[in-house]
């Protein structure tokens, strides 16, 4: 039985503050570790990127008062598409104009980007191993990162992991490669199921009405054992088995934050706030 926390915005615009405080959450609980000195986070693409504006997160961690320490921050990708890191397709590029701009001071050789000399001399195997290997000399043999902020499309795919592929029964990979994804371009990376699985806390953030219907598959209902009045965002159980690959995640915690939109409609999240 897996349990996700949801949180819903009233609309697009109000989302980005919504998702930082869960940032912010899982930046407090690992300065709270002791002897922990990286904060590590990958990131996904598509319109997440727009939802962490520097502007707005470094308002956001000012407001709740707590230090982000930028420079223990390692940032990696969650999934990449094979182009070069200037090009309007990279998950890199719109992470780096939107969030990762000089306003946020995170050292680069603590951003990861993939290697994109490698585009051309070498196979989508070879760019998700070296990938592979530049995570597993960050965070070890366990790949286990603080924290995971994911988008989710409206055919249930995260990171470039789709519906009905054969990647999602990868056990042993960290970082796969993908040469067929059904989005152009075809040629990616992505983190498999046991680095999602594996990390601290995974969070979904996804808005529109396109997402509904992905939203009422994935979840199941509102626990009965779980006090769905606390100002905790609200409880679902995720079905089993998932339908989607975005519901298939099981980490420590799993929180989704959505707007209204995404919402409306969606019988689980009705249950919650009833």
């Amino acid at each position: 039985m897996t349990i996700a926390k949801v949180f819903i915005a009233d609309s697009k615009a109000t989302l980005p503050p919504i998702l930082h405080d869960q940032l912010i959450s899982c930046v407090k609980r690992c300065q709270a570790e002791e002897g922990q000195d990286k904060f590590l986070i990958a990131l996904s693409g598509g319109s997440l990127p727009a939802f962490l504006g520097a502007d707005g997160l470094i308002s956001s961690f000012m407001t709740s008062g707590v230090d982000p320490e930028w420079e223990k921050w390692y940032v990696f990708l969650a999934d990449e598409r094979c182009v070069d890191n200037s090009h309007k397709d990279s998950n890199y590029r719109s992470i780096r104009e939107h969030m990762l701009t000089d306003q946020i001071p995170i050292p680069s050789s603590q951003i990861f980007p993939i290697d994109d000399s490698m585009l051309g001399n070498a196979s989508t195997e070879e760019i998700a191993k070296a990938y592979e290997n530049r995570l597993m000399n960050v965070l070890g043999d366990s790949g286990v990162f603080d924290c995971i902020l994911c988008g989710f499309g409206p055919d249930g795919h995260t990171c470039s992991l789709f519906p009905g592929h054969p990647l999602l029964e990868e056990t042993k990979r960290m970082v796969a490669s993908i040469e067929d994804s059904p989005k152009p371009p075809p040629e990616r990376i992505t983190l498999t199921f046991p680095v999602l699985n594996a990390a601290k806390s995974v969070v979904f953030c996804g808005a529109g009405s396109s997402k509904a219907p992905i939203l009422e598959a994935v979840f199941s209902k509102t626990p009965e054992e779980v006090d769905s009045a606390q100002n905790n965002g609200i409880p679902v159980l995720m079905t089993e088995p998932a339908p989607y690959p975005c519901g298939m995640v099981k980490s420590n915690e799993l929180v989704w934050v959505v707007d209204k939109d995404a919402s409306d409609g969606v019988s689980a999240l009705s249950q919650g706030t009833n």
